[in-house]
């Protein structure tokens, strides 16, 4: 048990990481390139932060749902605890 608990932790801190590194490097102004639709919807028209999901000039619905979709089949086929 406690082996699952540490793997668990491990992941979690991981995962906030990145999110962290994600977030001071797009503050930062750095976008990748291209299109984020076919609509032609480049990158860096989204803002940051909690504003890309909450503000006027968000990320649309369906995106958002989209994000947390993807990143559920993560957490249940890629990331698991192997024992």
């Amino acid at each position: 048990r406690f082996d699952r608990l540490r793997y668990g932790e491990i992941k979690h801190g991981r995962i906030s990481q990145l999110a962290f590194l994600g977030n001071i490097i797009t503050r930062a102004g750095v976008h990748l390139g291209g299109n984020i639709d076919y609509s032609g919807d480049s990158f860096d028209s989204y803002p940051n932060g909690l504003a890309a999901l909450f503000g006027p000039d968000s990320v649309p619905d369906r995106g958002t749902v989209q994000i947390f979709c993807f990143i559920g089949l993560l957490e249940l086929f890629v990331m698991k605890d192997i024992e």
